[in-house]
C-alpha cells in the first residue's frame, strides 16, 4: 500500500481564527456548528479567508460476490443498472449535484458488467466484482493495492483541476454487508449490532443476513490489521474510496463523508492515518442501523439528520449549502468594529 503524508493542520493561526469568529456581529457561539465548520475549514486551508473551489463528488461503484448469498433485497444487476442511471442523469445524486453546482464523477471500481465505451464513466475496474467472502478473501493483496492506488490517482486529477473540497459516494448491491463487517471489526461490536436493513430486507432477510455475516467473520477470524480486513471482506468501491479519502487529506482538501458505507471506508482510512480526522466533515447521520454507532465511535458530529439511506453521496450534496454558509459568514459578515455595533462590556 502506498504511503500517504497527511499533515496536522493546526497552527498558530488558531487564535486569530477564533478572534475573527468571536468578533463578528453576534453573541459568541451564536452560529453554533457553523462556527466549528468555519474554524475547521480555516485550519485546513491555513487562512482567515477560506474559499471553496470547484466542489467535486465521486461515486465509486462495485459488485460484491457475497451478494450471491442473498444478503440484499435487490439482485446484483441493480449495480450496473444504477450506474447507467447515473450516466443518463436520472439518479438523486445527479439532481442534487446539478442543483448545488457540484462536479460529479462516476467510477467503475469493479462492477460485474461491461459498460463498453462510456465517455462519462471513469474506468478503474479492478475485476468483475469481488470474490464471495463467505468462501474466500474478497480480493487479493495486489487488487487491494491497486484499488487504493486508483482512488488516489482519481483524487489527484480532481485536485490538479482546481478542486479543494470533495465528497464520496458509492453504489454496490451487497455493500452494506461489507460495511457492517468492517464496522464490527474496527468498532469492536458484535455483528448483530452492525447489520441494518440495507436496501430494505424484511425480518427473515435481516436474520439471514446476520447469520451469513457471522459465518463470514468466522471464516476470516485471523484478521490482524485494516489491510487484511479490506482484503477479506471489503469491496473494490470501498477500498478505492479509502485510498481516495487518504489522498484528498494528503492534498489538504476538505473531505466530505457521506453515510454508512462511506463511513466504513473512512473508518479504514482513519485506521491507516489518524490525521485524516482534521480534514473530514461528516455530512449526515444515516437512517441505516449502525451508522449512529459508527459516528459515536468516531466522536463525529454530523451536519444533518434526515433519515437518508440512499448512498450515492447524496448526504454530501445536501450538506454543501451549510458548508458554503460557514465560509460565507467568515468572509462576508461584519465585525463589531467594521459595522459600528457596540460589543458587550
Amino acid at each position: 500500500m502506498i504511503d500517504f503524508n497527511i499533515p496536522n493542520p493546526y497552527s498558530e493561526l488558531d487564535a486569530a481564527i477564533n478572534h475573527k469568529i468571536d468578533f463578528k456581529t453576534k453573541p459568541i457561539g451564536a452560529l453554533g456548528q457553523l462556527e466549528s465548520l468555519a474554524k475547521q475549514i480555516c485550519r485546513i486551508q491555513q487562512t482567515l479567508s477560506p474559499e471553496l473551489k470547484n466542489p467535486s463528488l465521486v461515486v465509486f461503484a462495485g459488485d460484491h460476490g457475497l451478494a450471491k448469498e442473498g444478503v440484499s433485497a435487490y439482485p446484483q444487476e441493480v449495480t450496473h443498472q444504477m450506474v447507467l442511471n447515473f450516466l443518463s442523469g436520472g439518479a438523486a445524486i445527479n439532481v442534487f449535484s446539478q442543483q448545488h453546482d457540484i462536479d460529479l464523477k462516476i467510477v467503475d471500481a469493479g462492477v460485474n458488467f461491461d459498460f463498453g465505451n462510456q465517455s462519462d464513466l471513469t474506468n478503474a475496474k479492478i475485476d468483475m466484482g469481488t470474490a464471495n467472502s463467505l468462501i474466500d478473501a474478497a480480493m487479493t493483496e495486489a487488487q487491494f493495492d491497486q484499488a487504493i492506488q486508483k482512488g488516489a490517482e482519481i483524487v489527484n486529477q480532481i485536485h490538479v483541476n482546481g478542486s479543494n473540497i470533495i465528497g464520496f459516494g458509492e453504489m454496490g448491491i451487497g455493500n452494506t454487508s461489507a460495511a457492517s463487517l468492517i464496522m464490527s471489526h474496527i468498532c469492536n461490536l458484535p455483528i448483530n449490532e452492525c447489520v441494518g436493513r440495507g436496501t430494505g430486507v424484511d425480518d427473515a432477510g435481516w436474520r439471514k443476513k446476520i447469520e451469513i455475516l457471522e459465518k463470514v467473520q468466522e471464516k476470516h477470524s485471523s484478521i490482524s490489521n485494516t489491510s487484511e480486513l479490506l482484503q477479506a471482506v471489503g469491496g473494490f468501491e470501498i477500498a478505492m474510496m479509502t485510498g481516495a479519502m487518504l489522498q484528498a487529506a494528503a492534498n489538504q482538501m476538505i473531505v466530505l463523508v457521506d453515510g454508512f458505507i462511506a463511513t466504513s471506508a473512512y473508518l479504514c482510512a482513519q485506521s491507516f492515518h489518524p490525521n485524516i480526522q482534521h480534514y473530514a466533515i461528516f455530512c449526515h447521520q444515516s437512517g441505516e442501523s449502525g451508522h449512529q454507532q459508527m459516528l459515536a465511535h468516531l466522536k463525529a458530529n454530523p451536519l444533518l439528520q434526515m433519515n437518508l439511506r440512499l448512498g450515492e453521496g447524496t448526504g454530501c450534496a445536501l450538506a454543501l449549502p451549510l458548508i458554503r454558509s460557514a465560509v460565507d459568514f467568515m468572509n462576508k459578515m461584519a465585525s463589531f468594529e467594521s459595522a459600528g455595533v457596540s460589543n458587550k462590556d
